[in-house]
Formats: structure tokens, sequence, C-alpha cells
């Protein structure tokens, strides 16, 4: 993108025609304007509609790592200068890591230091503002001095030095917003690198131009080869990188860089090298271990993009802090290599120092079954309490790849939250979230077994069916799950068939906790304290302060084992047979929903979907004429997969497939086979 700047006019003041210095890593938008003696430090963004004129003062001064926002306008008078901390003179100087934010004026002489956040339309003129300041909205700071780390609140009018000094000091969580401000722009400063950039973003173009090159006798000898091949030992690239590149050629794919320092992997702000315009093996390894030397200290990943599809197929770091090129330490971390161990997707190892459960393994190759893309997020306590969760990409591949993926992400950060999302392609939208790690999890934590009967937590302790006998369902288990994944906090309530029939429900004892098993035996307990009376389950969005679920876990009359496996919480009793609302045993032994079914069953209503079923003979299946089995009125999971089942069985023999269906779209958002002949 062209950077509209602009050389500062002859006036009586000033003849000498300055223009502006913009480092190379910056980025300014083609929407603002540069005039006159503007320095621009290393990775500035500005945002567009921002004016920074030094016609009349001048120079100005920007340091690293801020950004100027929207509509922005930086100005000066012809007299008066500010000592920037160079020790020169200038008539505006901004620091550091400082964020000007919407419609804000700065006009000079005038100075603000380093790490300080200017609100939305405030004015600073004739005027030091001091480091790690913060002045909010709409206020203005006019012929005074801010003392360091001090917190201007909207609207102020400071315009004494006796106001300056009385006003209040940065609280951390003011600093830290600050900060995120910083974060924020840092990744848009790279959103819009990588949109100007070929490689990041339209590939076809360097690829198209490297093909012409090879049409025209460019081309790959066995002598050559052989020459390289001899060659790599003497490289520090490891072996799987250079497998790694190889593969990536063999697919047709064009290679890149980036590389980042770690406050800048932290935020995924990541800056291209560049495109390795070459398509032979040895002259990309020697260009991968010239990236490594030059940025050594960084992280470096190798890029691999598919010019077809123009997206990225492969992201391999190749560098970490602190490796050393040529002593053997670099490695590939890549989370798209497959387990040499020969394992098949139900078992897999990890470097990690965690693993997975298996009922969220289970949960992911549902999702991988049903079609869905795959993304990882973080977020560490203060993001996750806000819920801005950092992403970590898409993982495509099997089982196994994602398994990988999920939990080197665990290993990097072994402090952090980190959740799994399944992305329905076709709706473009999430229909699964699944937390797998939380601060303070040991790897024995994270790797919890749970079954309908016995809750154990890291092996450390086991919960079990209290002593009145009653116990939860499996399916209900698994609500709970995805209440407790999704920050959810439980609730329960009781009624006798009086005050149900009047939807008069009493509540049972709060549940503060939000430990799985210490869940499980205080709904247990209510199970047993009002046994005889319905109970249900409640989800409460402690945020929104509002109910996002309710689920019936015992009706009157259920026995102990019934209770285990009661309509609205489960649908086996271990001997194949499924149960009713009112316990009666139906009879589908040999027609059960597998796993993967009753979890994308379980997606489907959770999101608010109705369930179909169609069914077909072999010659319809051909043709795709599709019959529907008996509607289901019914959102209750029990009943669901009770209709599901008698369908099977009705229809045995037949391909039978279910449908999820969205009542306000009026459309169609899964079609599953659940059976075949």
């Amino acid at each position: 993108m062209v950077v509209r700047t602009k050389a500062a006019p002859p006036t009586p003041w000033s003849s000498d025609l300055a223009t502006p210095q913009v480092d190379e890593s910056a980025y300014v938008h083609s929407f603002s304007r540069l005039i006159g003696d503007v320095r621009v430090g290393a990775n500035v963004f500005v945002a567009p509609g921002s004016s920074i004129r030094a016609d009349e003062g001048t120079p100005f001064y920007i340091g690293e790592s801020s950004n100027i926002q929207d509509g922005v306008v930086i100005h000066g008078l012809e007299k008066g200068r500010v000592v920037g901390d160079d020790g020169k003179e200038y008539s505006v100087w901004i620091g550091s890591n400082t964020c000007i934010t919407h419609m804000a004026l700065i006009h000079g002489p005038a100075y603000i230091g380093n790490e300080c956040f200017i609100g939305f339309r405030s004015t600073v003129f004739n005027a030091k503002v001091g480091d790690g300041c913060i002045v909010m909205m709409h206020a203005l700071i006019q012929d005074v001095e801010i003392p360091p780390g001090k917190y201007i609140p909207s609207g102020a009018v400071i315009v004494n030095q006796q106001q300056a000094d009385r006003l209040p000091d940065v609280l951390d969580s003011d600093r830290s917003f600050a900060h995120h401000v910083v974060e924020i722009n840092e990744a848009l400063l790279a959103g819009y690198r990588c949109a100007d950039d070929d490689v990041c973003v339209n590939p076809q173009v360097n690829y198209a131009r490297e093909r012409n090159k090879t049409d025209k006798g460019l081309n790959f000898n066995v002598n050559n080869e052989n020459e390289y091949i001899n060659s790599v030992e003497n490289m520090s690239l490891s072996s799987d990188i250079r497998t790694q590149v190889r593969s990536l050629l063999a697919q047709g794919c064009i290679i890149s860089t980036e590389h980042a320092n770690q406050r800048r992997f932290r935020t995924k702000s990541w800056l291209t090298g560049g495109q390795i315009d070459s398509r032979k093996e040895s002259q990309i390894v020697a260009k991968l271990e010239s990236i490594l030397r030059e940025y050594q200290g960084e992280y470096v990943r190798l890029i691999g993009v598919d010019p077809k599809a123009k997206r990225r197929v492969a992201e391999v770091v190749i560098q970490r802090p602190g490796d050393t090129p040529g002593e053997g330490t670099v490695k590939s971390v890549a989370t798209h290599t497959r387990n040499r161990s020969g394992r098949n997707r139900s078992s897999y190892s990890s470097q990690a120092s965690g693993s997975l459960s298996g009922d969220v393994a289970q949960q992911i190759n549902s999702l991988v079954a049903q079609g869905c893309n795959i993304g990882i997020e973080r977020a560490n306590k203060r993001r996750f309490r806000t819920k801005s969760w950092l992403t970590l990409g898409q993982v495509s591949g099997g089982s196994n790849k994602i398994f990988g993926a999920i939990e080197q992400a665990m290993a990097e950060y072994p402090g952090e939250y980190i959740r799994v999302i399944g992305v329905d392609a076709n709706a473009k939208r999430r229909i699964a979230e699944v937390i797998v790690q939380r601060p303070g999890d040991s790897s024995t934590q994270s790797s919890r077994s749970y079954s309908s009967s016995t809750y154990s937590n890291g092996g450390s302790s086991s919960y079990s069916g209290n002593a009145g006998g009653a116990k939860l369902g499996s399916n209900v288990i698994q609500q709970i799950r995805s209440l407790l994944a999704a920050g959810f906090k439980i609730g329960t309530e009781h009624a006798n068939k009086r005050r149900f029939k009047t939807k008069s429900w009493q509540s049972c004892s709060p549940i503060d906790s939000t430990r799985e098993s210490e869940v499980l035996a205080a709904l247990e307990a209510c199970l047993v304290e009002h046994s005889g009376e319905y109970v249900r389950m409640l989800g409460i969005d402690p945020q929104a302060k509002r109910r996002v679920a309710e689920t019936i876990i015992q009706r009157p009359g259920d026995s102990p084992v019934a209770q285990s496996n009661s309509a609205t919480s489960s649908y086996s009793n271990g001997n194949g047979r499924s149960l009713s609302d009112n316990g009666r045993i139906n009879s589908y032994t040999n027609h059960q929903l597998s796993s993967e079914a009753l979890q994308e069953l379980r997606s489907l209503l959770s999101a608010g979907f109705k369930i179909g079923t169609e069914h077909a003979n072999k010659r319809r299946f051909r043709t795709k004429s599709w019959n529907s089995c008996a509607p289901i009125d019914s959102r209750h999971e029990s009943d669901v997969v009770a209709a599901l089942e008698a369908c099977l069985a009705e229809h045995s023999g037949e391909y039978v497939r279910m449908i999820g269906i969205d009542p306000k779209q009026k459309r169609r958002v899964a079609e599953t086979i659940i059976q075949r002949p």
C-alpha cells in the first residue's frame, strides 16, 4: 500500500522542504496523511483518517510500537519546543508503546512519554504528559506538566499545575487495559501488513512468476540433487525440517518465513520474512539458515502456502529464543506431523506434560467425523474473565494431528486456559467450545476420567455414588462438563408433584464450587434429600445472570437404577435397552446410537436446533430420494434418542440419517448417516 507522505511547503519560518521518515517495519495507512519532518519509529501503526502535519511546528517524533488511531490530528505551533528523550528539540514528541486513540488532538509544543494512553477526543496542548499516564475520554490537558504514572479521568480539565499535582495514581487494571490496547494494535499492524503481502494473502502471483521461470528452462537434475544431499550434513537445519521442506515442494507449495520476538510471539503478531523465491531445495535451505542467523534469539517459523487454494497448509516453528544455529538445537515443532509410533487415533502420545482425557478425545473425534474445522484458542486469567481469547489457529488433518496440536498448545501455555473450537464449515459458525486446560492443571488433572458410577479427578480423589444410592446418568455428567467448561455455574431445584404442575420450584443448597467432582457430589446429595420428587439441574451464566440450561435429572418413582439411567439424563441401562420417561423398557437392543452420533446429537440440541430423521433403502439411497421418519417434536435428549432408536429399529436394513434443523432459518445445518445396511 502506498504511503501518502509529502514534504512540508516552503514558509517564512521553514524552507528545508523536509519529508517524513518512516521506518520500514511501520505501517501507515494510505488514507492517512504525513506532511513534513515526521519521524516514525519501528512497528508504529498509523490508522486511516489520521493527519500528522509538521508544516508549522516541526519536527515530530513517534516512538516504536506506538499507535496513532483513526481521526487523530497532530500539529504544532511555529514557536515552542519540547526536549525529547534523545536530548533534541521537537514540536511534538510521542514515546514508545503509546496509544493515541480515536479523534484525539495532540498540538505542539507537546511531550507524551512512553506507555501512555490518550483517550478518545482528548486534547493535549502546550503540555508534558509523563511516562505511564492514562488520559481517559474528552479530557483537556493544557499548560501543565503531568507527573509520571498519573490517571486523568474522563471529562477532566487540567489547566494549572495544582490540578496536575493532585491527580491520582494509575491502577494496575488501568495499566493492563493500556497494554491490551497496544497488543491489539500490534495485531492490527501485522494484519494490515499481511493484507499487502502477496505471500500472505495472494500467493498465486509469486507462484506464477516462479512457474514461468521453471518453464523457461530451470530444472532439477539428479547430479545437483545428489550434490545437495552430500552437503546437507554440514547445515544446521534438522533432518525433520529438511524433510518438511521437501514435502512442501513436492506438493507444489510456496515457502516463506515469519519471525517474532517473545512479546510478538505471545500476541501472535508475527512479522513476515518474505517469500523464498526459489523452487530448489538447496537454495531454500541455504536461505532458511541465513534467516535463522539474522533473527537469532527470536522465534522463526516456516510457512507452506498452497498456491491453488490460496491458503496456508503448514506452519512450522524452526527456531526459538535460546536456540543456536549450528549446534543441532534447531528443531521442528510442527503441529501437523504424524505420530511415528504408528498408533491409531484412539491411542496417541504427546511430548506435552499433560494429556487429553478420554471424553475430550471422544468429543474431538466426533467433531472431526462431522467434518468440522478444529481451532485452538488460549486465554490467561484476565482474558478468560473478559472472554477475549487469543486464537492459536486452525488445525487440519486427522485426529492424530489435531491431538498433537492441542497438546503442544497445552505444553506451550501451561498456566493458561486452552479451548478447542468446532466450526461448522458450511454454516460458518461455532457448534462446540471445549476447555481442555485450566490454570493450575497438572498432568494428572488434565487427564480426568469419569464413568457413570465413579468420578475421579486426577487420581488424587474419587467420588462414587453416595450412600443413598442415587447416581447421575452419563449424559447428565457430559452436560455438566460442557456447562463447567463454558464457565457456567450449576444450580439445582426440586418440586413435588403439586409444585411441579404449578411450576413453583424450590432451590436446593447453592453449589459454589466449579470442580466437577464437588458439583456431582452436591447434585447427588440433592437427589437423595429429595427422593420421590422432581429434581432439575440448572446452568447459570454468572456474568449475564441468567439461566442457560434446565434439565430434569429425577422424577417421582425413579429407582436408584432408574435415576442413573433416567429418561432425562441417560438412555442405556447397560443391557442394551433404553428407558422412556416413565421407566418403561423399550427393546432396541441392536439399534443403539454410536457414541459419535450421540455427541453430535448433544451438540445440535445444545445449539437450539431441532432433530429429524430420514431413511432410504439401497435404491433410494443411490437416487438420493430419502423418506422421512416420524417427526420429533421434543427437545429433551432422552425423547430424541428414543425416537431415533425407534426409527433405527423400524427401518433395520436401510440407511438412516439424522437431520439438524435450524428452526429460525428453517434450513438444515447437519446431515449425518447413523445406520447403514
